[in-house]
């Protein structure tokens, strides 16, 4: 397959358009294109490509498309720039631009390359020699070359005569990715120690990890025949080490060209068997990628482990025939590029150097009081995870941690190290890392005997601490910088969806789906309503679906925390304790046993040992504080025995902050909505009454997001016996201040006619009404009448038009023709002359009374007037009321594609004939 794109020429695989990228990754084997550019790499390897719509959400889907991207081919170092600089173009694209953005991203073997292409019709070519302006940095657009030209290594703009294309190269930091070297001849008993039967296990791996080849060594080490493993996935066995940080797995460590290293591999008889494995990445004869994993036991790796090299300066012996540097056993060469990386190498180094039996790095907070237990071999680890310990002197304090100390039996000082509590280890030796005088953090290596170390040893470890520890402070500050990058990109995506809805509990969704799995396994948030109100459980989210109802049963049942508004987290130990005691006692009654720990929670919980596990790590309080008061908690959670890194906590803290002021505002929006509804719906009639021998249909459309009720109104009301009053009205505006308007006259109108007075004298005193208002008035045309059915089936109508659209009496014949005659409108003038009109409806005639929003419904220049009513009206003709007004609103809304920007109202009248129901 050719996945090269022809230079200048267009994409040749179609991009199709919609809310969500459509997404294409496309592996290359041997017939990759090799195109003739100078930006360009030579062999691309792979491609993706996505189609994204001019509107602003797009920009956080396209930065999600590239970081999954690069993330997948296992290029995390260049992720940061590639996310900002595609961020950038995009936005050009398809905020300034106004048009459809396509991002494609090429692998090649030295980089990424990323092209974002726009249509956007207007384009200035740039002239050789003139010069360029990138535009001020305070810009709010403009800025994409300014980046480009900054963070990427090779970048351009091209044209074609239907688009204009922006791209950038990163280049990955260069990895040595072999190495050759031989040893001296050594005396026997200086050789490594290994089995009288030396077992290498080769496994072979397919693409997708699955296990295709599995030698009888492998059999023998492991205890599973080959037909019991092949086609599994490699994963499934593979134990791989819960380092604090590291972020390759097993499955990653598969798609590297070479890699080497310690995991363990879950045996036929449950056991793990710790290995030291070498993989090797090679294609057939097709072009068909896999791994040669070669496994031997842990002990014996010198079978496998590459040879350290030394520099030129270091690698000849002394005059003595010493080695001149024991610390090149520590690192190697080349050294680890990631923290994470570093960190592990140095434990792993500091053992072997020691002869210990575990070993482990903690690394120092900004203010040197706590560490924060970073990597660690031989121990626990999953269960250390990022958990810190106080550095000063005193019980349960690392007091050993700024200067070298040796303890020969842990057991006769317990709590001298808290991070080997209770794993069985006896003597320990610790040394500081420190850079310029400051601490930065600690290096401790374990074994399970007594008296093991001594001050030389302590001295050894000194010396490769003191050569480590500025690479480990250089490193560390890279991470928190990468991590404060992607912390504000992850910041500036969860205000954009935030500030995206003001439906509460869309909003409380947002929260617990943008905190899982980014900043913890499971979350839960609570809810407070007021100041008087125990905090509520609200919403309940794990990574794993299966969880959720186990653990929402869980929280329901225990004290919520209490809403305390100090800022920060807080740890928060009662869901743990409460799922183990409740798992203890589901464990005990499936054994039989009775009695167990007090009953703490009530019966009927029954959560599972895995939802105890779920939550059986370190839980967090974090406050939802909003306008000065606490409207809820974040509660984030880890699995089992887990911590939380401080930088994760100060991000959840500024989501927190976020988050609730979105929850209160959408809070306010909703009390606000629910207010204004319940006023606009006492403004509408409660219901229409039945007439006998007439026909009453209302349809009724309020201009403006979540009004009900705006200047439109309309009403119909029974005055005396036989005697009906009908009206329908425009108050100038809409919204709250015409429906003010609207309920004045609805209510007016009642009132004065069942007084006994005429029409034109009800309008009379409704404008004298209106008047009084100062101001706040505002004058309203009105068309009110009143209504007599007749014993002989027809019904005459008295009417008063003042200012209002005519009403439209429809014959059974047809034909269509105004029932009134038009008349001075209310609430401008004081003295008005106004005068009724006598209709009589015969059988089958039809009175459609509307207001204005109806006839000015517009498309471009032309309206709907008068005419067009009539027009519509002729259609009607045998219809019944309601099928009159139905056929009304439909042609009005069909006459123009945009959301009416009016309030329309709409009464239709109908007398039936004499001979139906």
């Amino acid at each position: 397959m050719t996945t090269g794109l022809v230079p200048g020429g267009q994409n040749p695989d179609p991009r199709p358009t919609g809310g969500l990228p459509q997404q294409r990754h496309e592996p290359v084997g041997q017939a990759a294109l090799h195109v003739d550019n100078r930006s360009r790499s030579s062999v691309i390897t792979a491609r993706a490509a996505a189609s994204f719509e001019p509107l602003g959400r797009s920009v956080a889907t396209a930065r999600s498309f590239v970081r999954d991207t690069l993330q997948g081919w296992g290029f995390a170092d260049i992720v940061d720039d590639a996310v900002v600089l595609t961020s950038e173009l995009v936005t050009n694209a398809v905020v300034h631009a106004g048009t459809s953005a396509d991002v494609l991203c090429l692998r090649s073997d030295d980089g990424v390359r990323i092209e974002v292409a726009d249509r956007y019709p207007e384009r200035e070519i740039p002239l050789q020699g003139q010069a360029v302006n990138m535009g001020n940095l305070d810009r709010e657009g403009g800025r994409g070359l300014q980046l480009c030209a900054a963070l990427a290594g090779r970048w351009g703009v091209e044209y074609t005569p239907t688009q204009k294309q922006v791209w950038f190269q990163l280049d990955l930091p260069e990895r040595r990715v072999g190495i050759r070297t031989a040893g001296p001849s050594l005396p026997a008993d200086l050789l490594p120690l290994a089995d009288g039967r030396v077992r290498v296990a080769v496994v072979q791996i397919d693409r997708t990890c699955a296990i295709t080849s599995w030698n009888e060594d492998a059999e023998e080490l492991f205890g599973y025949a080959a037909e019991q493993v092949i086609g599994k996935p490699l994963t499934d066995l593979a134990a791989w080490p819960h380092t604090p940080g590291t972020s390759t797995g097993i499955a990653e460590a598969l798609q590297l060209s070479r890699w080497e290293g310690s995991y363990g591999i879950r045996a036929a008889n449950g056991r793990v068997t710790s290995v030291y494995a070498s993989h090797l990445r090679v294609r057939d004869t097709g072009g068909e990628p896999s791994t040669v994993c070669l496994l031997v036991r842990d002990h014996e790796r010198a079978v496998l482990q590459t040879p350290l090299r030394m520099s030129a300066s270091d690698t000849g012996a002394s005059s003595d025939g010493q080695s001149s540097d024991p610390f090149e056993v520590f690192i190697g060469s080349p050294a680890p590029d990631d923290l994470d990386g570093l960190l592990q190498r140095t434990v792993e180094r500091a053992r072997d150097m020691l002869d210990g039996d575990s070993a482990f790095l903690l690394l120092a907070t900004d203010d040197e009081t706590e560490l924060e237990v970073r990597a660690s071999t031989g121990l626990p680890s999953a269960r250390q995870r990022f958990a810190r310990v106080p550095v000063e002197a005193g019980p349960g304090r690392y007091s050993s941690a700024r200067m070298p100390a040796v303890h020969d039996d842990l057991a006769a000082v317990p709590g001298a190290v808290p991070l080997l509590n209770g794993t069985g280890m006896r003597s320990v030796v610790t040394v500081p890392l420190k850079v310029e005088g400051r601490l930065t953090g600690s290096l401790g290596v374990a074994a399970e005997g007594p008296g093991k170390y001594s001050n030389e040893e302590a001295l050894r470890l000194q010396f490769a601490a003191d050569r480590i520890a500025l690479a480990v402070e250089s490193a560390r500050l890279g991470e928190l910088e990468k991590l404060r990058r992607g912390s504000l990109s992850f910041l500036v995506e969860a205000s954009d969806l935030l500030a995206g809805t003001l439906d509460r509990d869309q909003t409380l969704a947002l929260m617990a789906q943008m905190t899982v799995p980014t900043l913890a396994t499971w979350c839960a948030v609570y809810t407070i309503a007021d100041q008087a109100s125990d905090p509520y459980l609200s919403y309940v989210l794990h990574e794993d679906e299966e969880l959720i109802d186990g653990i929402k049963s869980l929280l329901s049942k225990i004290q919520p925390p209490d809403p305390v508004p100090t800022p920060g987290a807080r740890v928060w130990s009662a869901p743990g304790e409460a799922a183990h005691q409740a798992a203890l006692r589901s464990s005990m009654r499936s054994l039989g046993l009775s009695g167990g720990p007090t009953r703490q929670i009530a019966s009927g919980i029954g959560p599972t040992l895995a939802t105890a596990s779920a939550v059986g790590g370190e839980t967090v309080v974090l406050p939802l504080v909003a306008r000065n008061r606490v409207i809820g908690m974040l509660t984030l959670g880890k699995p089992a025995d887990e911590h939380f890194r401080q930088e994760i906590l100060e991000l959840a803290e500024d989501l927190s902050r976020r988050a609730a002021l979105a929850l209160d505002n959408a809070r306010l929006y909703s009390e606000r909505t629910a207010i204004s509804q319940s006023l606009q719906r006492s403004l509408l009639p409660p219901e229409l009454p039945e007439i006998e021998g007439v026909e009453v249909e209302v349809i009724y459309r309020a201009a403006g997001e979540g009004n009900e009720v705006g200047g439109d109104f309309y009403d119909v009301f029974p005055i005396s016996d036989g005697a009906y009053g009908f009206a329908i009205g425009d108050v100038c505006g809409t919204g709250p201040n015409a429906a003010a308007v609207t309920g004045l006259a609805r209510h007016a109108l009642r009132l004065l006619a069942r007084e006994g007075l005429s029409g034109p004298a009800v309008l009379e005193r409704l404008n004298s009404a209106i008047l009084d208002e100062g101001a706040r008035s505002r004058f309203l045309t009105l068309l009110y009448g009143e209504l007599w059915p007749q014993e002989d089936g027809s019904a005459r109508l008295k009417v008063v038009c003042a200012g209002h659209p005519l009403p439209l009496r429809l014959r059974q014949d047809g034909t269509v023709e105004p029932a009134a005659e038009p008349q001075p409108l209310l609430g401008v003038m004081d003295d008005l002359e106004l005068y009724e009109q006598t209709v009589t409806l015969d059988p089958g005639d039809v009175l459609l009374c509307v207001t204005d929003g109806v006839t000015e419904r517009r498309e471009g220049t032309r309206m709907l007037g008068d005419d067009g009513l009539a027009d519509v009206l002729t259609t009607c003709t045998g219809l019944t009321a309601g099928a009159v007004a139905a056929r009304i609103m439909r042609a009005v809304e069909r006459f123009a594609s945009d959301a009416p920007s009016d309030d329309m109202a709409i009464l239709a009248m109908r007398v039936p004939g004499l001979h139906q129901d």
